[in-house]
């Protein structure tokens, strides 16, 4: 069987899918999906004019030439707090205090900070007199309404991840539900007799399951919702049965199985599907993780996905290929379902197969005196595991903070088969998600 380049399997694992269903629900149900339709303003931030600072509301004209040497000293006829509807007229020679938030009265235009008053304990009770010690700018320390966002204006994009700020900006906008799509459903079983739960003693041939934990933390990263956790035995039958109970109590969009998938001799998965249309077995150009499985339970049943079941090969599959089908189903803009690769200046050298791209676990670091490391070489790289991409050292992992591509059109660079430092890679990082622009800020810093 010739090998599968890693774009056409990942081609064919997304043919077809679609996002899930929208549904709407209230804000803070929202929270972990992606929004389904864009959402504009219904309403102005701020939706009012109003004081950015505890002070007096003035006008200009009265207090533009207060000084020290020459303070000004004005009637105060009200009070208006954060929250207040009073609107309360201001003559000339007049002040109202007012705090940080509430609505400047309509007759103000300039707010004076009580640092530049003779009143300048907030709590103090209210005084009928203000003078003035420092001229302020004309429209100091005043948010104009709709400097933010006016009525109408993008708040966030379709696809955008609803995370705590973005939900607070559907709010301040006068939103009180969103429409999002489901987040998937993902299995996760993991197959071989070795494998026992962690932390139980080990005998000899058996290795701990560290590919369900591995698992469930990557789908919930990816903003998908781990519907089971199970483990099949390699005894013939023991799979089918797994799968049946999970499809059935737990009502999947997605299973992922870890090993098995390869021509041994006990594979469980293989066996399982061996003469059946329902899942194709594929040998992938990369490294680690060439094994591959990918297919459908059922005309209507969940989409499977077949991992390798060595750890490494684990993470590196679920991100190549998992990770995108996911976000697909979870309706993320193209972009963030395949991220762009940034390139890096390799530090410490490692080996690559040959004849297949490899995916190293890596440590990407920022070079010293460089200001943005997203733009080309301005990162350093090296491999997380001091042995390199081998697929069993999973506890290397724990040091990985991306991953480099290593194309094998790349590899004959040089003869010992090496990357080397100094030369330049690229690297895909794995980091924080920014909020989908939706539109450009209405103002600047």
């Amino acid at each position: 069987m010739s090998l599968v380049p890693v774009a056409d399997h990942l081609a064919g694992i997304l043919a077809g899918v679609r996002p899930l269903p929208e549904l709407e629900v209230r804000l803070g149900a929202a929270l972990g999906h992606r929004l389904a339709r864009p959402v504009a303003a219904s309403l102005a931030v701020p939706p009012w004019e109003n004081s950015a600072m505890d002070g007096y509301a003035v006008r200009f004209a009265d207090v533009a030439e207060a000084a020290p040497e020459r303070p000004v000293t004005l009637r105060v006829v009200g009070d208006v707090p954060a929250g207040s509807p009073e609107d309360p007229p201001i003559g000339p020679g007049e002040a109202v205090r007012i705090m940080t938030g509430a609505s400047l009265p309509t007759d103000a235009d300039t707010v004076v900070q009580l640092e530049h008053t003779d009143r300048d304990d907030p709590a103090a009770p209210l005084a009928s007199t203000v003078t003035v010690l420092r001229g302020p700018r004309a429209g100091m320390h005043v948010r104009r309404a709709g400097e933010d966002r006016r009525v109408g204006d993008p708040v966030a994009a379709a696809g955008t991840l609803v995370t705590g700020p973005v939900a607070a900006a559907l709010a301040s906008t006068g939103a009180g539900t969103a429409w999002v799509r489901r987040r998937p459903r993902v299995a996760v079983v993991a197959t071989g007799s070795e494998l026992v739960a962690p932390g139980e003693r080990l005998g000899r041939g058996r290795i701990p399951d560290s590919n369900s934990l591995l698992l469930a933390g990557l789908v919930a990263d990816a903003g998908a919702e781990v519907a089971a956790v199970e483990h099949a035995s390699d005894a013939p039958g023991d799979l089918e049965l797994v799968l049946a109970r999970v499809v059935d109590g737990a009502a999947p969009d997605v299973v992922v199985l870890t090993g098995g998938v390869s021509q041994g001799a006990h594979d469980p998965v293989r066996r399982a599907f061996a003469g059946s249309d329902a899942v194709r077995f594929t040998r992938v150009a990369m490294q680690p993780g060439k094994p591959q499985a990918v297919g459908r339970l059922g005309a209507d049943g969940p989409l499977l996905l077949g991992l390798p079941g060595n750890p490494v090969s684990v993470w590196v599959s679920f991100l190549v290929f998992a990770r995108p089908l996911l976000l697909t189903l979870a309706g993320a803009p193209d972009d963030v379902v395949l991220p762009r690769p940034t390139l890096a200046v390799v530090e410490t050298g490692w080996r690559t197969p040959g004849g297949r791209d490899q995916y190293l676990p890596a440590r990407i670091a920022e070079a010293a005196g460089v200001a943005d490391a997203r733009d080309a070489g301005p990162a350093l790289v090296g491999p997380a595991a001091a042995l390199g991409s081998k697929s069993h050292l999973a506890a290397s992992l724990a040091a990985a903070n991306g991953y480099a591509i290593v194309p094998a059109a790349d590899q004959g660079r040089h003869d010992d088969g090496r990357v080397h430092p100094g030369d330049v890679v690229a690297v895909v990082r794995l980091a924080l998600e920014l909020p989908h622009p939706a539109g450009a800020p209405r103002g600047g810093v």
